[in-house]
């Protein structure tokens, strides 16, 4: 059986697996779930996952395996984590380019890391290593942080193109982030997304966030989608191709037909930024066939 993840999708829940199992609503093509709320459970995880997969392909996304940390990977967390995805048939899996623990201690949060060398060279063996084990394609998402890391905000962009091409890896954008960092620090996201290698982008994240001030927006996962953000999507859409879209509600879920509203208004922007005519050229490869290889190349920037 061929799994494709493409077009709009959705966070798979918990807390919303009972509607969405029940109802099937057309509008969403494919679910993301984190490994790590499932591996090696059972009881009626197992269960939704197992009803679920009759109906959506899935992709997987990490929580805990923060590229930017210096430890060492756990065989015990690695080794499970690959037959899980094994099992799951993911095309590929993803985790964040951040650290997240230091010294045995797990900070349950995504940490930015300095723009340096040092951290590029970290996260380039850390990443490689993890691939290498997971045998997936695997890629790494950029994260939304607080507390300025270089006097340009641009600077993070050079960072995530020199992890990615020393790597060869390939990148979760997620649009929200970069939207959130960008009004936070005073840096235009355009010229954030002219910095990065767009070919190598396999999946975009869009999610919506609390503006606590003028001048403050935090990352919540649990607001809607702001209209700077779907702004910013159409964007991103017209320069990658027909890259799939992730819808992530983890906070005050809604009601399902709320976040159908959302993912409605996303399909009209995948549509109209992505010609049917461009998504047979780029479309997203089942596990086991290459990624990226025929992203076409668009009038006035990369690939």
């Amino acid at each position: 059986m061929t799994h494709r993840v493409e077009g709009v999708g959705v966070g798979f829940r918990i807390e919303m697996a009972d509607a969405l199992i029940e109802r099937e609503p057309p509008e969403i093509d494919w679910l993301e779930l984190h490994p790590e709320n499932y591996m090696q459970r059972g009881g009626g995880f197992t269960d939704s996952l197992a009803r679920a997969r009759e109906r959506w392909p899935f992709a997987t996304h990490g929580l805990t395996m923060c590229f930017g940390n210096t430890a060492p990977f756990e065989r015990s967390y690695l080794d499970p984590l690959r037959a899980f995805l094994r099992d799951l048939e993911t095309p590929w899996h993803s985790d964040h380019l951040c650290f997240g623990a230091a010294d045995g201690r797990m900070a349950h949060d995504l940490l930015p890391l300095p723009f340096t060398e040092e951290a590029v060279a970290n996260c380039v063996q850390r990443f490689t290593e993890a691939r290498d084990a997971l045998d997936i394609t695997l890629a790494f998402e950029n994260v939304s942080y607080y507390a300025p890391q270089s006097e340009d905000g641009l600077v993070e962009a050079d960072f995530v193109r020199e992890v990615l091409e020393r790597a060869d890896g390939r990148m979760l954008f997620d649009v929200n982030n970069l939207y959130v960092n960008s009004q936070n620090f005073g840096f235009d996201p355009l010229a954030y997304i002219d910095r990065i290698p767009l070919e190598r982008v396999v999946q975009i994240h869009v999610a919506g966030h609390l503006i606590e001030d003028e001048h403050l927006r935090i990352d919540t996962h649990g607001e809607p989608i702001g209209d700077g953000v779907y702004v910013l999507l159409e964007r991103v859409l017209e320069r990658t191709g027909p890259v799939p879209v992730l819808l992530e509600r983890d906070n005050n879920i809604p009601p399902l037909d709320v976040l159908l509203d959302e993912v409605r208004r996303l399909r009209a922007i995948y549509d109209r930024a992505t010609p049917k005519a461009t998504r047979a050229t780029r479309s997203t490869p089942a596990r086991g066939e290459p990624v990226g290889a025929a992203a076409p190349v668009r009038a006035g920037g990369r690939p």
